[in-house]
This record gives structure tokens, C-alpha cells and sequence, in this order.
């Protein structure tokens, strides 16, 4: 009765939630530090971090005549910055603002544009940080060469889009289920620091290890991206077309289920807790 009514057409719609979508991107990446750079200097860290503990154990192990023909690094790069772009995506899929965060109250706000920026943004973070690295790594260190560059990066986007599905799930589930739903994020993160694939390739496996990984998206993603990557390996037992189908019938699920949660939910239901 007292609201002022404003039409707008479909574009000027777009627009909006288009505007409405930067501007939380930028926010969730300003939220983990005050200084941008910072940000992405912590996340840099990470991957820098975790490059280099599979080095040294790889070397100390003697395991490096198991990987492929090539720059060592860069077989290691290939599966850290794909494991790092899901587990990063999941989990800020799933710590996503819900239909009763305090941000909601605030129009157009929605939980759809939550989910956009937090995805966003860790994508955002992650190829920014794989661009630095392979860049300060090509001019101070070792010139390398990427076989099908635009392959691989997809690869990276594939990575991205299974764990946005994943991630819907777990964020559908989490407020009937909040302390399963943590524990089950904390194991499949862990779990795919084996699971993922990243120290191995599957043309190297034998049957009944191929079996116990092959429900992996990310198992397939990193195994197709070094296929890329690398001129000397070509990937015989894994698809690009699983992990897409499996990030897309995931992602289905979880929006049905985010839309059932969002018409049922309640600031009552963390009252107890």
C-alpha cells in the first residue's frame, strides 16, 4: 500500500542481480582480510604450501620416477590446484549465507545471489592465484609448456562445477542436519587428499584401485587435466563427461532441496544450538 512500485524489464533485472553478484564477490573476498592482496597472498600460500610437502615426500619417498615424464612441479601443480579449487569451492558453497541470515533482510538480496558470490568468488581466488604461481614459477624458475592450455584450464572450471554441485547438496542438508553436514565436509575433504588422484595417474593403477577412485569427480578431472597438460600421458580410464554430468545432477538436487529448506526455514531451528 505504502511501497512505491518500480517496473523494470528482463535486462534491467539481469543487471541488478548482476550488480548484486559483484558486489558480494567482492565482499566475501575482502572478508577473509582487510587487504585484498592479502587475501590472495594467504591463499597463495596454501597452494605453495601443499605444492611443497608433496615434493619433499615424493623425494624422501622415492616416488617421483612414478610420475609423469615432464616438469616434476607442474605434475605436481596439476593436481594441487584442481584438488584446491574444490575443496575451496565446497566449502564456501556450504558456509554460504542461508535464508535466515540477517543479510536476507535486505532486498533484493537472496540466498540464489549468496550462493553465485561465494562460488564466485572461490573460483575467482583460486585462478588468480594459479595464474601468479605459474608465472612467477615460468619466469624465475623453469620454462615450461603447457600442451592444450584452454583444456586444461577447462579442467580447472570442471573441478569448480563438481564441487558447486556437491556443494548445493550439503548446503540443501545443512540446516535440518548442521553437525553430519560438517562432519561430512571435513571427511571428503580430507578423504580427497588420496581420493582425488593427485599423486597418481589411473593409467598407472591396477583394476581394483581403479574401482575404489573411479567415483571420484575430482579423481577424473586432475587425471584428464594432465592429459592436457602433459604430451607424454594420455588418460585411458577416466572422462571429462562424468565429472560434468556428475557436477550437474548434483547441482539439480541441491537446488531442489535449497528451495524446500528456504520455504521451511526458521531462525528458530539454531535456537538450541
Amino acid at each position: 500500500m505504502f511501497q512505491q512500485r518500480r517496473r523494470t524489464s528482463h535486462v534491467g533485472s539481469a543487471l541488478t542481480i548482476a550488480e548484486l553478484i559483484y558486489h558480494s564477490v567482492a565482499r566475501k573476498i575482502r572478508k577473509t582480510h582487510g587487504n585484498a592482496f592479502m587475501s590472495l597472498f594467504m591463499n597463495m600460500l596454501q597452494v605453495i604450501i601443499f605444492v611443497m610437502a608433496f615434493y619433499v615426500m615424493f623425494s624422501v619417498l622415492g616416488l617421483r620416477k612414478t610420475a609423469i615424464r615432464g616438469d616434476f612441479l607442474l605434475y605436481l601443480m596439476s593436481g594441487v590446484f584442481l584438488y584446491m579449487t574444490q575443496i575451496k569451492t565446497i566449502g564456501a558453497v556450504v558456509g554460504s549465507e542461508g535464508p535466515t541470515s540477517p543479510m536476507m533482510l535486505h532486498a533484493p538480496m537472496n540466498t540464489v545471489i549468496a550462493i553465485a558470490s561465494a562460488a564466485l568468488s572461490a573460483l575467482y581466488i583460486q585462478v588468480l592465484s594459479l595464474a601468479v604461481i605459474l608465472f612467477v614459477y615460468y619466469v624465475g624458475f623453469q620454462h615450461f609448456t603447457i600442451e592444450q592450455p584452454v583444456n586444461a584450464f577447462g579442467m580447472v572450471l570442471l573441478a569448480w562445477f563438481s564441487g558447486l554441485g556437491i556443494g548445493m547438496v550439503l548446503l540443501a542438508a545443512k540446516p535440518w542436519f548442521p553437525t553430519p553436514v560438517r562432519i561430512i565436509t571435513m571427511v571428503y575433504q580430507r578423504a580427497n587428499m588420496i581420493a582425488s588422484g593427485k599423486m597418481f595417474v589411473a593409467n598407472s593403477l591396477p583394476t581394483f584401485m581403479l574401482n575404489m577412485f573411479s567415483w571420484n569427480p575430482l579423481f577424473h578431472c586432475i587425471d584428464q587435466s594432465r592429459g592436457y597438460v602433459f604430451i607424454n600421458y594420455v588418460p585411458r580410464y577416466t572422462s571429462t563427461m562424468y565429472p560434468f554430468y556428475f557436477g550437474l545432477v548434483f547441482l539439480m538436487i541441491g537446488l531442489m532441496g535449497e528451495f524446500y529448506t528456504r520455504k521451511h526455514s526458521s531462525v528458530s531451528w539454531s535456537a538450541r544450538r
